[in-house]
């Protein structure tokens, strides 16, 4: 892992971030989130940087203050598979912390990352002094697990456009920043990404992409995309 930029001079733990409510930091209480805001040390990562590497034998863990990062895998047949994203707010590395085991996954920066770096030594103690972070992280980590498992289900028997738009409207609700009636996606993702999300290939989630922006749905522009409608994405991802 490239070791980033380490801030030489430790600031008083930040009282304001922009975390949603459904990351980690975003739900803790004051004290709890402030332990977690002092742990190891805090680090900057520029954009298209690799912080852990799928099969590497490593266990610090990352608490991601603000920027984007994106889980990829190697599949058997070679292909690079999108497993997640997470933000500001999120814990990045905690299964190889918690197990010990080597890396599941590839974890890169989409763009200026801030973080704190903590051994796996520093983010157990932590968890074994105070319960109710080791009951977040417990939390969280369930969350991860549901959503991975309820993706697989919700695709089964769905068609490409129907599983895209379940994968733009479950990232706009989670990470995208509220505008008016819809939502913005402030990070790159590409096509073969979204195509690997929605189980579908790449040249049906162009076909599905097109047919959004046509329908007036989405609008896409350099790094980001645009829901114009939140609830006409949801009817158009959860109809019966």
């Amino acid at each position: 892992m490239d070791s980033g930029t380490t801030d030489t001079a430790e600031q008083e733990p930040r009282e304001v971030w922009d975390w949603p409510a459904s990351s980690l930091l975003g739900g803790l209480g004051k004290s709890a989130r402030n332990q977690l805001l002092t742990l190891g040390v805090r680090v900057r990562y520029p954009g298209d940087r690799i912080l852990v590497r799928q099969q590497e034998n490593t266990t610090f863990v990352l608490v991601l203050l603000d920027g984007v990062v994106k889980a990829t895998a190697r599949a058997r047949d070679g292909r690079e598979v999108l497993l997640a994203v997470r933000m500001g707010g999120d814990l990045v590395g905690e299964f190889a912390a918690i197990d010990d085991q080597p890396r599941s996954a590839t974890v890169t920066t989409c763009g200026p990352t801030v973080a704190r770096l903590a051994t796996r030594a520093e983010f157990l103690g932590c968890l074994e002094r105070n319960p109710p972070i080791a009951l977040a992280v417990n939390e969280s980590i369930v969350a991860k697990l549901l959503v991975a498992n309820e993706r697989r289900i919700d695709f089964t028997g769905c068609d490409v456009p129907t599983r895209l738009a379940r994968v733009l409207h479950q990232i706009a609700m989670t990470y995208g920043e509220a505008v008016g009636a819809g939502a913005v996606i402030r990070w790159p993702i590409t096509q073969p990404e979204l195509a690997t999300l929605s189980g579908a290939a790449e040249p049906s989630v162009h076909k599905a992409l097109r047919r959004l922006r046509e329908s007036g749905v989405i609008a896409t522009g350099y790094r980001t995309i645009r829901v114009k409608d939140l609830e006409l994405l949801s009817n158009i991802a959860f109809r019966e």
